[in-house]
């Protein structure tokens, strides 16, 4: 009989949470006769880590937060024979809440095989596909059932997968030059880890992807554009294609048939215009990341000069099970004209923060409040950003409209890659605003005018609302650089930078006014906008706030209600922080 094997969640979020101290300690205490000790990726319930899964046969329990303490005990309780009934995730009321409502495709060997051993993938089926492709399928069929599934590209632009496969296939190849197919990972919204999150646990499975995507369309090269930030992705990537290569499914003649891909991966440095696909290239060949016009479209002219296509991490992830399962596995899930399943980042103030896999369709309220738990502070929540720096915020009145392509961009936001930002009543939308301008600023390439100077003076205007020193005249400004940058720039970035600020001027209007007419910003976040005050009648005269404010601003004797001077108050917030009164209040 095997012994029960102990699979330890070794993502990033894993070993940020102290997976990696718990997997050592595993590691040393069972002896290989009494359990094998592995490492996986993460299941997706971040909210839980450090996680470590017993697989005993057919039964599989998942239990976390796995502490030292519970790793002792675990311990015990597996050389006994018999597992805890605590800390298991999946029975709890909370973990049967985050994974009833999923469907898991392109997660679903992410946290159940060890993603740096090729045999795992092999034993849950990897690589079939590939193998299926190329004994049974012509390139032209591999086409028609990827246009028959209805998948459309995962990087935010939805376009029909087959149709852009199809564009390589049919491109001309001049003297002396090769097809190309790219993998962009160049992960860079704020709250984002969809890519990440895949790569590390089932590398595989983009490689798969790849490869079929590879033949259908005749490409000969092929790169994985991954940002340095995720040295354990790329980590990953590097022993997958070591282990493909052995394997005879990367190189020449992959398994004795005319087909032959290479495959290298480019580590990107962390510019967020290089996920546009022109910048993309641009960068892989060496040059600075900017866009270009086009066309000529990377399917006539990508990388050098030569025909291109590229996808993105979780597009790739879904091929092969539309090729095992067949088209109507997939588009089974439909809203509209969106079809499959879909990735997102939940973060933010969200209960069960993590990585989740919905079908299209689910409402917004289905995903934050019954996946996600809801809010994490307890207060109401006030909306959602959706699409990261170039999507929008949705007001929490929207929040029953469902997930899919049309329904997202009528909001004004924009599904994109599958970033969720989740947001309580005390998030000030102008700020907000103005924290994604920053970002989008900063990333601009400068190439357009509108995009350089346009989003530097909406990020001025932003930044004097929430200081205190805009008009009513801004507001009005504000909208109308927005609207100008929107049509005139070259590429998404730029397109799309001002949906931040054009959805919070639509959906929340008054803090607006209220930052400009009023002077006051009712979450109370903007600290030129506020000031604090000490309630006399709940202040006990501790003195723990004077003796903690690093500019002498509160004053008092002991025992006696103190006094706070809003005049040297730097509206730090450490007073509030220390008081367990509750006696400072904000206004």
């Amino acid at each position: 009989m095997s012994v029960p094997k102990l699979l330890v969640g070794l993502g990033s979020c894993g070993i940020a949470a102290g997976a990696q101290k718990v997997y050592q300690y595993l590691q040393k205490t069972l002896p290989p006769e009494t359990a094998a000790v592995e490492a996986t990726s993460c299941v997706g319930m971040c909210y839980a880590e450090p996680l470590v899964e017993v697989v005993r046969g057919d039964e599989r329990v998942l239990f976390g937060p796995v502490d030292q303490n519970f790793a002792e005990e675990l311990c015990r309780s597996v050389q006994q024979g018999v597992l805890p009934v605590t800390h298991r995730v999946r029975e709890g009321a909370e973990g049967k809440a985050y994974l009833s409502q999923q469907v898991k495709v392109a997660l679903r060997n992410c946290g159940r095989i060890n993603p740096e051993k090729i045999q795992d993938y092999l034993d849950a089926g990897g690589y079939s596909a590939l193998k299926t492709c190329l004994t049974r399928y012509t390139p032209k069929e591999v086409i028609d059932l990827i246009l028959e599934s209805g998948l459309a590209g995962r990087g935010g632009g939805f376009f029909p997968t087959g149709r852009k496969w199809s564009f390589l296939a049919s491109a001309v190849v001049k003297d002396g030059k090769h097809k190309y197919l790219v993998c962009n990972a160049d992960e860079g919204d704020p709250g984002a880890f969809m890519d990440r999150a895949m790569i590390e646990g089932d590398p595989h499975g983009l490689l798969e992807g790849m490869l079929i995507a590879a033949y259908a369309t005749g490409a000969r090269y092929g790169y994985i554009y991954c940002r340095a930030e995720y040295p354990l992705a790329i980590k990953r990537l590097n022993i997958a294609l070591a282990e493909a290569t052995e394997h005879r499914f990367l190189g020449e003649r992959i398994l004795d048939t005319d087909f032959s891909f290479n495959l290298h991966i480019k580590e990107g440095a962390g510019a967020f215009v290089c996920g546009e696909e022109t910048a993309l290239i641009a960068s892989i060949e060496g040059r600075r990341g900017m866009p270009r016009l086009r066309p000529p479209f990377p399917a006539e002219a990508g990388i050098r000069e030569s025909p291109t296509n590229i996808n993105n991490v979780e597009t790739y992830e879904n091929v092969s099970f539309i090729i095992n399962q067949g088209p109507a596995a997939f588009n089974q899930y439909r809203s509209g004209k969106t079809v499959g399943t879909k990735v997102f980042a939940l973060a933010g103030k969200v209960k069960r923060v993590g990585l989740v896999e919905i079908p299209v369709g689910m409402t917004i309220r289905e995903l934050v409040e019954g996946i996600g738990g809801g809010s994490s502070t307890g207060r109401p929540l006030k909306a959602v950003q959706m699409g990261g720096p170039s999507g929008g915020c949705i007001p929490e009145r929207m929040f029953d409209i469902p997930i899919d392509v049309e329904s997202i961009t009528g909001t004004g936001a924009i599904m994109g890659s599958g970033g969720l930002v989740v947001m309580d009543d005390q998030t000030c939308m102008v700020d907000v605003a103005r924290y994604f301008l920053t970002f989008i600023q900063n990333e601009s390439c400068g190439k357009c005018t509108f995009c350089r100077l346009g989003t530097k003076r909406m990020l001025n205007i932003l930044t004097r609302f929430t200081q205190g020193e805009g008009s009513e005249e801004d507001i009005l400004l504000l909208e109308d650089l927005a609207n100008k940058v929107k049509k005139t720039s070259l590429c998404g970035l730029g397109q799309l930078a001002p949906n931040p600020v054009l959805t919070t001027l639509k959906y929340f209007r008054e803090e607006y006014e209220a930052h400009t007419k009023e002077k006051r910003c009712p979450a109370k976040v903007c600290k030129p906008l506020i000031r604090y005050i000490i309630r006399e009648e709940a202040c006990t005269g501790c003195g723990v706030c004077a003796r903690g404010c690093p500019v002498k601003a509160i004053s008092g004797e002991k025992k006696h209600a103190h006094h706070l001077d809003s005049l040297r108050c730097t509206r730090c917030g450490l007073c509030q922080g220390v008081c367990k009164f509750h006696a400072i209040e904000v206004e």
